[in-house]
């Protein structure tokens, strides 16, 4: 019997396949260094040596830094959201919702510092620059619709309808990550990774009992009352 060869061939990747892998490690090396010494102390001559480019490298990707700053914003905030909703559509239930935030947060407290530096680095650029406030709006108004949606979901689940509109509620919970975020990263000692979901789990707690106090206030629905005077 005839014993045939084994050949290896090694796939090239097309241009576009290279290109998509500079762009991707250059942003990640611009990410690593605006953590690190901020996004105006960092040079395009920074960003390609550490991330092993030439400046032309760069340019074929970016027409200048301030492209890069806005590529790295809407990177960061698409994967944020995506990893949100995977949360809730993989859940069967809003306490499972809660676990893996919970198992998200634990990851996420690994780089907490710098995670929260970069994104702070990412706001103050844009906060500089009336361009981009929209952008930074717009950020923050998708991650409050993600979170609203998981609240709605929990609401439902407790068959209660919201005590406040779900806006105003994601807009707490969202506001109460950022700044919990702030306190771990400044004092670690004084709250454990979990302590975000903890706070969310005990407003979900609060806002439920208030719906259903404010249900029974309301008395039955009219027909109710028509059925039986």
């Amino acid at each position: 019997m005839r014993v045939k060869e084994a050949v290896t061939i090694t796939k090239r990747l097309t241009r576009q396949q290279s290109r998509q892998i500079t762009r991707e490690q250059l942003l990640q090396s611009a990410a690593a260094l605006f953590a690190e010494q901020g996004v105006s102390g960092t040079s395009v001559e920074h960003i390609v040596e550490a991330a092993g480019y030439s400046r032309g490298a760069f340019y074929g990707n970016f027409e200048g830094k301030h492209e890069l700053v806005l590529a790295l914003l809407e990177e960061r905030t698409q994967h944020e959201l995506e990893e949100i909703q995977a949360m809730t559509h993989e859940a069967a239930t809003f306490e499972e919702t809660l676990d893996h935030l919970r198992a998200w947060h634990r990851r996420r407290d690994e780089n907490l510092a710098s995670w929260l530096a970069l994104r702070t680095e990412l706001w103050l650029y844009g906060l500089r620059d009336p361009e981009l406030l929209p952008l930074l709006a717009d950020r923050e108004r998708r991650s409050r619709e993600a979170i609203g949606q998981a609240l709605e979901q929990g609401f439902t689940a407790r068959g209660v309808s919201t005590p406040a509109p779900v806006e105003m509620l994601a807009l707490i919970v969202h506001a109460l990550d950022d700044g919990l975020s702030i306190q771990r990263v400044l004092s670690p000692a004084g709250s454990g990774s979990d302590c975000v979901v903890d706070v969310v789990e005990l407003l979900m707690k609060s806002w439920t009992a208030l719906a259903r106090s404010n249900a029974a206030a309301a008395g039955p629905p009219i027909e109710n009352l028509e059925k039986n005077p």
